[in-house]
């Protein structure tokens, strides 16, 4: 074979997108436009300001525990007590920040976080030191959060929160609501984490090939322990957030949002394998999915019946990862 024709034959078989990886990287994004512009049309008053900024409000405390179960899923794990976490944060952030404790809004918050980053180290140290299955030591953990919250409360709301405390789930800086922006800041030092430094490329690496990942000298038991810690005190933060947005500590805070999280991250494109996925794309996964519960409800649509459809949304994002990998 001559030179030229070898420089042809590596021309022509240079490699490019296929539909099927269209799909997979895009098509998240593509059923979030098309998403907006149907529930326009059904509902002019859907792209109004007020509306807007109520889905960025509600977006931003979803997808703070989005990002987390990212980090998880991308070293092929799974964190099913997010939800109990984000519950458990929320009620002892709202004990502290009662009128009559006296204490100050920002040790409420820090209570809060506090509870995540222990709970979540426990399940890192269980999972990655104590070779206890993922499923099963973070669904134990998930027990543990729900009795924690009892435990304070004894299955009471707690009222009389402070101002300060309150401002933060509802107040706004300008136009912009807080829990926004706190969002943005997570966001930002995510990306930099998972894109800028090489504690991202071990993490995708872990989740690439684990015992590659081992062999070439990377601490995997390190690694798979901290995105635990990370998810748990973005799941704390989320709990507080939506405590004080709600102006009261109510237990129910956090049922079955691990099942919200899981899906915007497989939405966006994150493989449950691990070592695949795009941060990006789940931003993607948190304006889809509450772009979609927030038009069904101005729908009329009921609860039960947005459940069916959020689970065909699931089932058919997994497909396409699925399908893609072929």
């Amino acid at each position: 074979m001559s030179r030229a024709t070898s420089e042809a034959a590596v021309q022509v078989k240079k490699p490019g997108m296929s539909k099927k990886q269209f799909v997979a990287t895009y098509g998240s994004l593509i059923g979030l436009v098309v998403l907006v512009i149907v529930f326009t049309i059904l509902s002019p008053r859907y792209i109004a300001w007020p509306n807007v900024r109520n889905i960025l409000r509600m977006a931003s405390i979803n997808g703070l525990l989005a990002v987390g179960m990212t980090f998880v899923v991308l070293t092929g794990g799974i964190d099913l007590s997010v939800g109990a976490m984000m519950g458990c944060a929320g009620m002892y952030s709202a004990y502290f920040a009662q009128t009559s404790m006296g204490y100050p809004w920002f040790l409420a918050i820090l209570i809060g976080v506090l509870m995540g980053l222990v709970i979540g180290l426990f399940n890192g140290v269980c999972i990655s030191y104590l070779k206890v299955p993922a499923f099963v030591g973070t669904l134990g953990s998930m027990s543990i959060a729900q009795g924690l919250t009892f435990l304070i409360t004894k299955a009471k709301p707690i009222p009389g929160l402070t101002d300060g405390f309150k401002n933060v789930g509802g107040g706004s800086l300008g136009p912009i609501p807080i829990p926004v922006i706190i969002m943005a800041i997570v966001l930002i030092i995510c990306f930099v984490l998972l894109y800028k430094t090489r504690y991202g490329r071990y993490i995708f690496a872990v989740g690439g090939n684990l015992n590659a990942a081992h062999v070439s000298g990377i601490n995997t038991k390190r690694i798979i322990c901290s995105v635990y810690v990370i998810s748990g005190v973005l799941s704390a933060l989320a709990g507080v957030i939506m405590t004080a947005r709600v102006t009261s500590g109510v237990t129910s805070t956090g049922d079955g949002y691990e099942t919200d999280a899981i899906a915007m991250v497989v939405i966006g494109g994150t493989s449950l394998a691990g070592g695949k996925g795009r941060l990006w794309g789940t931003i993607v996964g948190i304006l889809l999915m509450q772009c979609l519960t927030t038009g069904l409800d101005m729908l009329g649509v009921s609860y039960y019946a947005q459940l069916i459809v959020k689970g065909f949304v699931v089932i058919g994002a997994v497909m396409l990862d699925g399908l893609s990998s072929d």
